[in-house]
């Protein structure tokens, strides 16, 4: 069905369109959005007496390497799911086969996003660095969105699309 292959393409666009500003907000706002990740890193802001300070990293110097492995991958995501969005439009009424196999990019940019916020934010950043138990620091919760919406748009763009219906003649 043609509607559904639009929806796709729009989803898709619209994690490309979100990865862009995110990642484009990190780089013009650079020193308020490191400050989240040097927060989270130092876990300076966690229960005073919580036992895992052990796993804290307060170099600077790793600081920045990790905000900026953020950014790329966040561009990275924009980048993937910008060129699945077109690959996807371009191939809008295409056979069933030809649609799907260009599916490539944007399941690529969906899967990433899911694993950026999934791994990197809940579960290095909330579990493994404690963010959980900041008060001012924690992105647990908008991580979680992040990756609710990377999720469903990848389990629907992995949905095979079937042949589109001709008209009939008369």
């Amino acid at each position: 069905m043609l509607a559904i292959r639009i929806v796709k393409i729009a989803l898709v666009a619209a994690v490309a369109f979100f990865a862009t500003l995110v990642a484009f907000g990190n780089v013009t706002d650079y020193w308020t959005n490191f400050a989240f990740v040097q927060h989270v890193l130092s876990m300076d802001t966690i229960f005073p007496h919580s036992t895992i300070t052990y796993r804290a990293i307060t170099s600077p110097l790793l600081h920045h390497l990790a905000y900026c492995i953020i950014i790329a991958t966040e561009t990275l995501i924009a980048v993937l799911c910008w060129t699945g969005a077109v690959m996807l439009l371009r191939r809008l009424s295409a056979n069933a086969a030809t649609f799907n196999a260009g599916k490539i990019f944007a399941v690529l940019g969906l899967a990433l996003a899911f694993l950026l916020w999934q791994v990197g934010f809940m579960s290095i950043g909330g579990e493994w660095f404690g963010m959980w138990q900041s008060k001012e620091w924690n992105g647990v919760e908008s991580a979680f969105r992040f990756v609710a919406v990377a999720g469903v748009v990848l389990l629907l763009v992995v949905m095979p699309d079937g042949e589109l219906a001709r008209p009939r003649r008369r």
